[in-house]
């Protein structure tokens, strides 16, 4: 086995995982310092990545104290897995493939877990990734039900060139509310049959859980998701003052600047058991309505004046009784940062079935488009305040969309009323920036601008 690389990034234990508005830079940072040992980036998506100069330069960033980095690419064509791989080579430790993603946008995009099937693409794009970059190539991988099969998947791609495995315990199926527990049975019979060094990732929620799971599975590290965003220290063993960890990101947000949408997410689950207590509605409406820094800032000091005389014993905190009337049950306080654990699905299952009952109904609601057609209850309610738009008289100019949906059929947004292409803005941008056109109506000029680039190159 060779793993000389992976000697040389330090036999990293710690793993925070690849997570889409989530681990980006200050983040990745932040987890550094308390305990974290590699850090992936979010995933990023290959074809638009070696495309938009803009959308690289918003979602990969990185500095000096940003080391071991892996690098997360999403895609389906290996040309342009390779193209972008190459973009980053200099810049991280690895490149990784993201074979997980169970999400909707991963299947409409044919990539992430709905590529698991597709094994003579994967050994394409393995392999052709290999050979046009001279750092490891790794992949990110969910389990088939069947353990054989899932031993099969993890040495084809160890045997097209794979250079370190993560293999995530739970299948395409297990997602949101039906998510459920992930099987290290599985993990264990893979890192037995494979060579190259190996991550596990499923049910790690603290330090001790992940000892546990190395010591059962014999994987080289652990990552962690879910459990290190609502614990950004989970690797150090600590369980930190939730204002304490919070203020820290806020000041590397201040160096490492991100979307506010990050720093939302992040702030929602570092005070997620502060906010199940109905006195600090007011401080999770600010955090949710928040348009700048020092409005999440006056959440992280709202929060730490209002626990801090509890935390610190002067005070003794009365709304324990109020929270486990709710189901909640607090081992910690809720101002110390601690799991989120779901229900299993077993309960969800049974909570919509009593949930559907008390609405007299025996299935979830169906709906449908004017044809008949069944549809999503999103694109139900998109649909609906489409049609509550005033209808303009004849003749009147037409300045906005038309009720109209967008012709893409994977897309359920409103048709963008001047549009060459009959698309809404986000799919004739795309469109517009892989096949180079340009579109008036939109306002977009792709051929155009790059025309006159290639004239003033030349």
């Amino acid at each position: 086995m060779d793993s000389s690389w992976f000697q040389s990034i330090g036999r990293p234990k710690f793993v925070v995982a690849p997570m889409v508005d989530a681990s980006e830079l200050a983040w990745r940072c932040l987890c550094r310092r308390h305990g974290a040992t590699l850090c992936y980036t979010p995933m990023l998506h290959s074809n638009v990545f070696i495309k938009d100069p803009k959308y690289r330069k918003e979602n990969f960033t990185t500095c000096e104290e940003d080391r071991p980095l892996i690098v997360q690419f999403c895609g389906n064509d290996p040309k342009v897995m390779a193209a972008a791989a190459k973009l980053v080579e200099k810049h991280c430790d690895a490149i990784d493939i993201n074979l997980g993603c169970p999400q909707q946008i991963a299947k409409r995009g044919r990539y992430g877990s709905f590529l698991q099937d597709e094994w003579d693409l994967l050994k394409q794009i393995v392999t052709t990734m290999s050979n046009a970059v001279s750092i490891p190539i790794t992949c990110k991988v969910r389990i088939f039900e069947s353990i054989d099969k899932s031993i099969q998947y993890a040495k084809m791609l160890q045997d097209a060139g794979c250079k370190l495995l993560t293999v995530h315990g739970r299948t395409r199926e297990q997602k949101g509310p039906l998510t459920g527990i992930a099987s290290w049975k599985h993990i264990k019979a893979i890192r037995e049959a494979v060579s190259v060094p190996m991550f596990a990732n499923g049910n790690i929620q603290c330090l001790e859980d992940v000892y546990r799971c190395i010591d059962y599975t014999k994987v080289d590290g652990v990552m962690s998701a879910e459990g290190n965003l609502t614990n950004p220290a989970i690797f150090a063993g600590v369980n930190p003052v939730s204002w304490d960890i919070a203020l820290e990101y806020m000041d590397l947000v201040d160096k490492y600047p991100c979307p506010m949408s990050y720093i939302r997410g992040h702030l929602f689950k570092i005070f997620h058991k502060v906010f199940t207590i109905p006195s600090n509605n007011e401080e999770r409406e600010i955090l949710a309505t928040a348009t700048c820094i020092d409005n999440f800032r006056e959440v992280c000091h709202r929060i730490r004046n209002k626990y801090l005389p509890y935390h610190e014993g002067t005070l003794q905190f009365q709304d324990t009784e109020d929270i486990l009337r709710q189901g909640y049950n607090l081992i910690l306080p809720p101002w110390i940062c601690q799991p989120y654990v779901r229900i299993s699905p077993e309960e969800h299952i049974q909570k919509m079935d009593v949930c559907r009952q008390k609405d007299g109904c025996d299935k979830k609601r169906e709906h449908e488009d004017s044809e008949g057609n069944p549809i999503s209850r999103k694109k139900m309610k998109k649909l609906r305040r489409i049609m509550r738009r005033p209808i303009k008289p004849d003749g009147e100019h037409q300045a906005g969309r038309t009720g109209e949906l967008c012709h893409n059929n994977s897309c359920c947004n409103p048709l963008g009323g001047k549009c060459v292409y009959q698309l809404c803005k986000k799919c004739c941008r795309n469109k517009c920036f892989q096949e180079e056109l340009d579109c008036m109506g939109h306002r977009i000029l792709v051929h155009t601008r790059r025309e006159m680039a290639r004239k003033h190159a030349s």
